[in-house]
Formats: structure tokens, C-alpha cells, sequence
């Protein structure tokens, strides 16, 4: 009997026609929008089925105006025992990092990547949320999440945690600095001055991210030579000017005037 590789051919990829989707869902997984979303849900059922929901309000996707642009928060807890502003890292391979420094480094095999430090990263939305709140800057309270198989080679800050390591971070405060009504309070003042989430909201915030990282070429600190980006004064007799601010700040306060 004549064997025909191509009816052969064909009844394998109909045998196995589950293998296509699932590459396809593994490659969109890759993709660093979807990553980023995916590591953002899993943080959403932590804090949904961990924290018991008493005398807490948490809000996702918070974006607000600041004086040099929109600054965007991937979670925002208010409870009893303080407010705090929570950024997610869905990587994996290997952290290199420290608290100071500006960038840190991922290793994939025998690639190296670097990113912003997140805790600098997270620093900027501290200071956002606290003026909207109109509270004091240090009772807003920083964490960043890993999500996904990454393993540090270096020491973790004590505000870095991975996965289910964020529920023990926030139960160690124990002390309750708010009462309900603060903490109801404090939510619905979120709620106002927060930017609609909306995509429209999101594709304006990517774009101020751009211009603010575009800094002409050789723009460099004067004092310590790292990159520049572009801010704006917010108090003293410069208030409401733009400037070039060093990416080191608070650690390095070189500026330049913007021409």
C-alpha cells in the first residue's frame, strides 16, 4: 500500500493541534505588556485573599498629575496599619542589586539586562501619593513584589519581597496609625484626584515617560555624570521651571538648566 507522507503529515498536526495555541500563549506571555499585566494580577488575588479585607482599601492602577508630568502606581493599600504604595517586577533569572544603586541588573544564562532600581522607582510615587493625600511623606510606606522565577544574588532591601513574602511584609506593621475613618477617608480622596484608568489615561502617561527620559545627547550630570531627565521645580523662586535633574537624585542633586 502506497504510504502518503502528506495525509501522514497533515493527521499529526491534527493529533497534536493543542501544542499551537499553547506556543502562542507562551509567546504573547512574553511579551513584556503582557508580563507586566499578568504580574500586576497576581498581586491583585494576594492582596485580595490575604489581607481579610478588614479596614482596608486597595486601589490598582492609580495614575496622578504631578508637577513634571503623570507618575503611575500599580497598587495603593490604605488600612489600619499605614498607606502603601506597592510596585511589581514580573522577571525571572537572576537580581543583581543594592538600595543605592541607580540600576539593577538581570541575568538570563549568559545575558545581561539592566533596569531602574524599582525602590528610586517607587520613591517618585511616594512623594505623588503623599501630596495628593496631603499626608507626610514618611507615613507612606514602599514595597516592590517580584513575581515570576527570578532569584536575587544579592541581598533583598527589606521592602523587596517575592510573591506571598508581601503579605508577611505588611503584617509586620502592627501597629494601626489609622482609624476607619481615616483610612475611608483617605480612599475616597484617592479616588477623586486619580486619573480615569482608562487607555486613553495610560498611552498620555507612556508618552510623558518618553519625553522625560529623552535627554539630548552627551546630557550628563555635572557633578556625577550619570543621565539626566527632565523635571520641574516645585517650590522656592524657580517654582513651576523646568530643569535637567540628575537620575541619582536624592543620593545626587546636579542640575542644569534646560535651554
Amino acid at each position: 500500500m502506497e504510504f502518503d507522507l502528506g495525509a501522514a503529515f497533515l493527521q499529526g498536526l491534527l493529533h497534536w493541534w493543542w501544542v499551537w495555541p499553547l506556543l502562542l500563549a507562551l509567546a504573547i506571555g512574553r511579551l513584556p505588556v503582557v508580563k507586566g499585566w499578568l504580574g500586576e494580577w497576581v498581586v491583585r488575588l494576594i492582596l485580595a485573599f490575604g489581607l481579610d479585607g478588614k479596614s482596608g482599601r486597595v486601589v490598582h492602577n492609580v495614575t496622578l498629575e504631578t508637577d513634571n508630568g503623570t507618575t503611575q502606581i500599580d497598587h495603593v493599600l490604605i488600612w489600619r496599619f499605614g498607606i502603601f504604595v506597592i510596585e511589581t517586577k514580573n522577571m525571572r533569572g537572576w537580581i543583581f542589586g543594592g538600595p543605592r544603586q541607580a540600576q539593577w541588573t538581570q541575568r538570563i544564562y549568559r545575558n545581561s539586562f539592566r533596569f531602574q532600581n524599582p525602590l528610586r522607582q517607587n520613591y517618585r510615587h511616594q512623594q505623588a501619593l503623599a501630596d495628593a493625600l496631603a499626608v507626610d511623606p514618611d507615613t507612606v510606606h514602599s514595597v516592590v513584589v517580584f513575581i515570576g522565577g527570578s532569584t536575587f544574588k544579592t541581598p533583598m532591601p527589606d521592602n523587596v519581597v517575592r510573591g506571598l513574602g508581601l503579605l508577611r511584609y505588611l503584617r509586620s506593621y502592627r501597629t494601626e496609625t489609622l482609624s476607619e475613618k481615616e483610612v475611608q477617608a483617605l480612599h475616597e480622596t484617592l479616588e477623586m484626584c486619580r486619573l480615569e484608568p482608562t487607555r486613553q489615561t495610560h498611552r498620555a502617561h507612556v508618552q510623558q515617560l518618553r519625553e522625560r527620559h529623552e535627554a539630548p545627547p552627551g546630557q550628563a550630570c555635572p557633578k556625577c555624570g550619570s543621565a539626566m531627565v527632565k523635571r520641574k521645580a516645585r517650590r522656592g523662586s524657580n517654582m513651576g521651571q523646568e530643569f535637567w535633574g540628575c537620575t541619582q537624585y536624592p543620593a545626587c542633586r546636579g542640575t542644569k538648566a534646560v535651554q
